[in-house]
């Protein structure tokens, strides 16, 4: 089998370069987009894999449009270099958790299966704030500083307040499904997201963390939904193990170091360079 690793990447470069080694093996290829606003990249070497660095790179802010149109440049790019089993979307600063055999095996084990994590509960006030009302200066969502941020952050308030009264409620023909961004789906998958791309951009415009939610809505009202290897479990969904600790992603630490490598996952995120002894550990433990 032939696998793409797919890496949205913009910091921590130190944990990046570990995750490289990780996948350095002649049966991978290894794509990554560095965010614009990155202006000194590292140098990254293989000595196996075939690696890639997207040419045209995307400013990418959180909780923005941006972030899914960095996802579909990854996709574009590795469909166009060659067909894979598996396309693995990772974030910079995730490691795999077993080695190159195992994830290969296992995904020859569930050949065919999407690997798409599903939240649980009732998630519909969630759902609607983020998708289904209009988010003015969608790219600044995380500006804290100034008085143009404030005043953003005020304009932005009043006008979903004003949706709220008036009844405003956009895409009330789709049924919304949210989930882990981090996913790892089949070649005929990534053909169907691809074929959706224009759709996808058209809907999810001025809208809230719409990367957490398109791919689980389209798999779902599709017939992909069929091949979900598990809907139950967020993190099983996507065999992915990560740190959220009171709502909030947080890097893992040295003493998480025996639990990570007990876990069923096969990627966890996200890391620091603040513990790269415990990415140490790991990659020396997977390629051992």
């Amino acid at each position: 089998m032939k696998h793409a690793y797919l890496i949205i990447a913009h910091n921590e470069f130190e944990v990046l370069e570990c995750l490289i080694r990780a996948l350095d093996d002649v049966r991978n290829d290894i794509f990554i987009h560095f965010d614009c606003k990155s202006k000194q990249l590292p140098v990254l070497q293989t000595k196996q894999a075939r690696l890639y660095i997207l040419d045209d790179r995307i400013d990418v802010r959180w909780g923005d449009l941006s972030v899914v149109e960095a996802e579909y440049a990854l996709y574009e790019a590795a469909h166009k270099q060659d067909k894979y089993d598996y396309y693995h979307l990772l974030s910079g600063v995730d490691m795999p958790l077993k080695s190159q055999d195992y994830i290969h095996d296992f995904c020859d084990k569930h050949q065919g299966k999407e690997f798409i994590g599903y939240s649980q509960g009732d998630l519909r006030a969630h759902i609607e704030q983020k998708v289904q009302r209009y988010h003015l200066f969608p790219k600044h969502f995380k500006e804290s500083k100034g008085w143009k941020a404030q005043g953003r952050r005020y304009l932005r308030f009043v006008f979903l307040r004003l949706q709220i009264v008036l009844g405003i409620k956009r895409n009330r023909g789709i049924s919304f499904k949210k989930g882990s961004q981090w996913v790892s789906i089949t070649h005929d998958f990534v053909i169907y997201l691809l074929t959706h791309r224009k759709q996808v951009l058209n809907t999810y415009h001025h809208t809230f963390c719409c990367d957490e939610i398109y791919k689980q809505t389209i798999c779902w009202t599709s017939p992909f939904r069929n091949k979900l290897f598990d809907t139950h479990c967020d993190g099983r969904g996507c065999m992915r193990a990560i740190n959220w600790k009171n709502n909030q992603l947080k890097a893992f630490e040295d003493s998480d170091f025996d639990e990570l490598m007990q876990s069923d996952a096969l990627f966890a995120r996200k890391f620091s360079s603040d513990h790269i002894v415990l990415v140490n550990n790991i990659l020396n433990t997977i390629t051992a």
